[in-house]
């Protein structure tokens, strides 16, 4: 079996819950198309085909979360442009880097980080620098090598636990949205910068690094626990899980710390109070070095599109001080079933908006503002500190609303043509727009469901139709058959009835149904309108006489029966082969009105009508009476009288057709 067979397949017997009872097909639907999508929506995002998009969600999050304050334990002394053209070279002196750090240890940082490579002599005043790099609060950084770059080692004389790797990580679309704890190969482990720095500042407040409680190989500090990413954490389906990785959760794209430059610390104009204690970064900002990186607020920032590495570190620094000293939960995840149920539930969501709200108006509304709330949703759990899948359900929402909007369009496809199929072409505009309206009411189990109403019979035939067939060509009978058929069909048409059936040289119409009128007022109207069709026919047939005798053919009489009385109507037949059916003794009378006493008519076209009709008329009609009289195959006298003609209006004038 070929996909396209498969899909086919599947097609077909997802519109075959048309068949089914009403009340089974909306849970079914809803169902059906919700498993499927979440399914489908689960097995993607397990492949990472949503990866990039909850990304971008989740750097639109952290766009629209307001800044936190400044973190006052940090301090960054950031290298500018203008400190560089000051020196008028890159990378710095050793001594320019030697005396800015003479000038903070002056006033007691608590740590100080140089985010600078210094495992080279910058002369002049390397002698110097090494002095100042023997300082016990002083952490350096390494950067580790890696299958396509050798590494850059720290700086000489600095011991291995005062040494921290400044490497970032990114994901595919270079935004650094998670930050580096440890890195070990199969020999040796290392500590990335920010933990150094965070690790000297906590130890002086007697918080020690310790085994995990829920996993002893997990980093915790005081009663945080610091969950390692996975492969499948979060939204992350395809991450790189190298070396022990954490969401970094930035607390401010501007306004992390206070920032000064390196000629403010060189020239001493600073307040000593923002050094003492703190933890003191050193790094540069200055564009032209390229130590810059891509973060959430990238995207929105115009003047500053990328953040500069030392403030990476700063970040992931706060964060960690955060968590520990400030009680600030890390970002989390779900477990995936919950997330696959969060999904879930959205996908549900779609379907049931879809199905109960038809208006184009309401469904529109409803919807958005079910993507609102969902949107909503997980911006308030991300504002928690929990992130939920955004795109997953977003898109399943969307998805099932459609995909149930389509169903719904093929089924009331399917349920128009089984409507035409039943009731015929020969209907109404007006009826058709209105059993359209109703389809619901009446449309149970894929049929017209059965029902007693009052309606109004029609039936029609030729006089003499035996004898003109045998006189003409059978492709010419059929035509100048179909002729008079067509013409007659259009007052049927006109005058608000539906034709059920022909029956050869002529045909049954009905007038009140498949919407049951119940009011005297509807019964009288439908009554009424047949008669206006039958006299209307026989208008139609002497002006197709006249033109019949010009043309040679043959010229014919017409008689009409009509009845008003109950009937029971509804689908005739099976699932293959249905019909609208009218059965009832009305039928039978309105049929042996029209067959009463054949030769007994000298008019074009004879109307017999019932007093049964009768008393619906109005006084708007002209009739003879005929007397009770027994029809064929009945027991008792039927009270006939014959149509003459509209009744004269006070002014003189025939009344018209209502």
């Amino acid at each position: 079996m070929t996909a396209k067979d498969f899909l086919h397949q599947i097609r077909n017997r997802w519109l075959s819950l048309t068949d089914l009872p009403s009340a089974l097909v909306a849970p079914l639907v809803i169902g059906v198309t919700s498993l499927v999508v979440t399914g489908l929506l689960v097995t993607v995002r397990q492949g990472g085909g949503l990866q990039k998009w909850e990304l971008q969600a989740y750097d639109q999050m952290v766009r629209l979360r307001s800044d936190a304050a400044s973190d006052s334990r940090l301090l960054i002394v950031a290298i500018t442009e203008a400190d560089i053209k000051a020196e008028k070279r890159w990378p710095l002196s050793d001594r320019t880097v030697a005396l800015a750090l003479q000038q903070l240890e002056k006033h007691q940082p608590q740590v100080i980080g140089l985010d600078l490579y210094r495992d080279i002599p910058h002369e002049p005043g390397h002698q110097q620098l090494l002095a100042q790099l023997a300082q016990p609060n002083l952490i350096a950084i390494t950067k580790l090598p890696d299958s396509e770059d050798l590494g850059v080692a720290p700086p000489p004389r600095v011991p291995p636990e005062r040494v921290g790797f400044n490497d970032i990580t990114s994901d595919a679309d270079g935004v650094v949205r998670r930050g580096l704890l440890f890195a070990s190969t199969e020999t040796e482990t290392f500590y990335s910068f920010a933990l150094q720095l965070s690790l000297r500042y906590l130890q002086a407040r007697g918080i020690t690094p310790r085994a995990g409680q829920q996993n002893p190989e997990n980093l915790q500090l005081g009663n945080v626990e610091f969950l390692p990413l996975e492969k499948d954490s979060g939204q992350y389906k395809t991450l790189d899980d190298r070396g022990y990785q954490f969401l970094l959760n930035y607390r401010s794209r501007r306004n992390l710390a206070r920032q000064i430059s390196l000629n403010d610390v060189l020239q001493g104009k600073f307040d000593p109070a923002w050094v003492r204690g703190k933890i003191v970064l050193i790094g540069t900002t200055a564009r032209s070095a390229k130590d810059v990186f891509l973060t959430p607020y990238s995207a929105a920032e115009r003047e500053i599109a990328a953040m500069p590495g030392v403030v990476l570190h700063a970040q992931a620094v706060s964060q960690i001080l955060s968590a520990v000293l400030d009680n600030q939960p890390l970002i989390s995840f779900c477990a995936e079933w919950v997330d696959i149920a969060w999904i879930a539930c959205w996908v549900l969501v779609g379907a049931w908006v879809a199905w109960f709200f038809r208006h184009p108006l309401a469904f529109g509304l409803v919807n958005a503002i079910a993507i609102a709330v969902l949107l909503g949703t997980c911006f308030g759990f991300f504002l928690l500190y929990t992130w939920v899948p955004v795109i997953a359900p977003t898109l399943g929402l969307v998805i099932t609303a459609i995909a149930v909007v389509a169903y719904r369009a093929q089924r009331a496809y399917r349920q128009q043509q089984m409507m035409m199929k039943l009731l015929g072409q020969n209907t109404s505009p007006e009826i058709a727009r209105a059993l359209w309206k109703s389809r619901d009411r009446l449309l149970k189990s894929g049929k017209l469901p059965g029902q007693r109403l009052v309606a109004t019979m029609l039936f029609t035939d030729i006089r003499n139709f035996s004898t003109i067939s045998e006189q003409m060509p059978p492709e010419n009978l059929l035509e100048w058959l179909n002729e008079y058929l067509s013409a007659i069909t259009q007052e049927v048409r006109a005058n608000q009835g539906i034709i059920n059936k022909f029956t050869g040289d002529g045909m049954m119409a009905v007038f009140g149904v498949p919407m049951n009128r119940t009011s005297p007022i509807d019964i009288a109207e439908d009554a009424q309108q047949a008669v206006n069709c039958a006299l209307a026919m026989g208008e139609r047939l002497s002006q197709l006489n006249q033109d019949w005798q010009t043309r040679q053919l043959p010229v014919i009489q017409m008689r009409v029966g009509i009845f008003t009385g109950p009937v029971v109507v509804g689908s005739l037949g099976g699932k293959d082969r249905l019909e609208y059916g009218v059965i009832g003794d009305s039928v039978n009378i309105a049929s042996r009105l029209e067959s009463y006493e054949k030769d007994r008519q000298s008019e074009v076209c004879r109307i017999l009508i019932a007093k049964d009709t009768l008393v619906h008329l109005q006084g708007k009609f002209e009739v003879e009476h005929w007397g009770p009289l027994l029809l064929k195959g009945k027991h008792q006298a039927v009270d006939i009288y014959r149509v003459l003609g509209r009744a004269p209006s006070r002014d003189g004038q025939s009344l018209e057709p209502a």
